[in-house]
């Protein structure tokens, strides 16, 4: 077995074994699509979480604890389950099509806590990369219209940004897909090659195969090419806080600190459903379960359904060679000869602190550690995991010229890592709809780890569903729809659920 050069030997204090190479695969069937501890799940961690960059940033701010009123109310037209975009979105669009029903947002923790506020900071619509593995999972019909949903969704969060002037470090520009070896290159080739040729619209994306101008153009030393296209990155706390702020100006009681434990029939047949908190009950006649990786935990028949996994995100200090005038100017996803990614945010129009997520070698490994211990599979108390934080430096000082040698004084460099729990859905593509056998209970969750590319449509599409509208009124890809034949497949122990790859 040949060790992987982007590999260091531990996790925190649990050794870590060596990875073999694989053959490229353009992250179309990678290591986190492999079986799960089926049913693994758990609630949200009541202390010992880490703090995101996006978090620490916000200490003072009163929204983290906020509640609307002193009580928990006994009852609601709608409770939403979960302060997250999902959530907050959510409560929006419920907000503007009933104007006079109630709604009670409920968090676990503090606000926008969860996977919102914790990820690397991208949207990032994925233009033509994972056609091929949604194309043979859902056809290419469904695959192309998933990847112009997520250019809609895209377009949908930089519009609401700029229209209501949002205070959250938005930056639209050109984001690039960089192979980073032959093999890669090959397979990302043939996918684009493929989506284009059978009607994938690719005119607003310029590629750049030549390996020498690809490396100019990235700055990234061993690119094989480039791909590029308009995207952006935020502070996405920031984005979902505007948001809530509006909502509780219209009428919403958020409800922080308040743990939803079970769902169940109101006995006294008032209300359609009770919520019962670890802080009393409220009955409502609605549900909407935004809780993504959690939801397993609050609805049993999600368990190998929707798998909670921590995943790790690097905030990085660049050296004075890569700042001011030369600091990284674009996004990028770049692809690894081990069919892992690196998704890099340089905050290029706020601090230039450098964000490093995806699924490196290091983070593989925190996998199989989470797979071994899988208590830990809600763990966002994470941080400093050096096999992941290792596989960054590794790439930095291979692969950006002004990097390797470069004096690191107090302040710069490696400054810190943290977890958020990833809702890995069984099939790929988040559930959007009502939850089978529970009328009046919604669902918008599973969304794979790419969210942020998803749910700026995916929230207003339940809304329009719970208002009695079709499936094709939300303009979402059909596969995303939560059906009952969907949910008994996947539930199935035999059932042939087509495997997904995480972004």
């Amino acid at each position: 077995m040949k060790e992987s050069s982007f590999c260091s030997p531990k996790i925190g204090s649990v050794a870590a074994v060596t990875l073999s190479d694989t053959a490229a695969v353009l992250n179309a069937e990678e290591y986190a699509s492999k079986p799960l501890s089926q049913g693994r799940t758990g609630f949200p961690k009541q202390s010992g979480q880490s703090l995101s960059y996006w978090l620490q940033q916000v200490r003072c701010d009163p929204l983290l604890d906020h509640r609307t009123t002193e009580h928990l109310p006994q009852q609601a037209d709608t409770v939403i389950i979960g302060s997250g975009i999902s959530g907050t979105l959510i409560a929006k669009h419920h907000l503007e099509t009933w104007p006079g029903k109630s709604v009670v947002v409920l968090e676990a923790r503090e606000f926008c806590s969860g996977a919102t506020g914790r990820n690397a900071g991208h949207c990032k619509p994925n233009q033509w990369r994972h056609f091929a593995k949604f194309e043979k999972a859902y056809g290419r019909e469904q695959a192309i219209k998933i990847m112009q949903n997520e250019a809609t969704t895209w377009r949908a969060l930089v519009a609401y940004v700029q229209e209501h002037n949002v205070d959250c470090d938005l930056w639209v520009g050109d984001t690039y897909d960089v192979p980073l070896d032959d093999d890669v290159a090959k397979v990302a080739k043939a996918c684009f090659e493929r989506y284009k040729a059978l009607g994938g619209k690719v005119d607003h994306i310029r590629v750049t195969r030549d390996p020498a101008e690809a490396a100019k153009i990235s700055r990234i030393k061993n690119a094989k090419a480039c791909y590029a296209w308009k995207a952006s990155t935020l502070q996405p706390w920031k984005l979902t806080a505007h948001i809530m702020r509006q909502n509780l100006k219209s009428g919403v009681n958020l409800q922080t600190h308040t743990q939803a434990k079970i769902v169940s029939v109101d006995p006294s047949g008032r209300r359609k459903w009770v919520v019962l908190t670890l802080r009393g009950e409220i009955a409502c006649d609605t549900v909407v379960h935004a809780t993504n990786a959690y939801s397993a935990a609050l609805e049993p028949s999600l368990r190998g359904v929707i798998t909670p996994k921590p995943h790790m995100c690097n905030k990085v200090v660049p050296p004075r060679t890569m700042s001011g005038s030369k600091a990284l100017q674009n996004s990028y996803g770049v692809l690894l000869p081990d069919s892992g990614i690196f998704s890099i945010n340089p905050r290029c129009t706020a601090d230039g602190v450098i964000m490093f997520g995806g699924s490196n070698p290091g983070q593989k490994e925190l996998d199989r550690w989470v797979e071994q211990h899988p208590e830990n599979c809600i763990n966002d108390g994470l941080s400093r995991v050096e096999n992941v934080t290792e596989c960054v430096r590794e790439f930095v000082e291979s692969n950006f010229e002004c990097w390797k040698g470069a004096e690191m004084s107090p302040g710069e460099g490696f400054d810190y890592s943290w977890s958020g729990i990833i809702g890995l859905s069984a099939d790929g593509v988040p559930f959007v709809g009502e939850l089978p056998g529970k009328p009046g209970q919604w669902i918008c969750a599973g969304h794979h780890g790419h969210g942020m590319a998803r749910i700026f449509t995916a929230a207003p599409g339940l809304v329009k569903l719970m208002d009695g509208e079709t499936w094709d009124a939300t303009g979402l890809p059909q596969v995303y729809q939560m059906t009952p034949e969907r949910l008994q497949s996947l539930q199935s122990p035999a059932g042939d659920a087509p495997t997904i790859a995480i972004v």
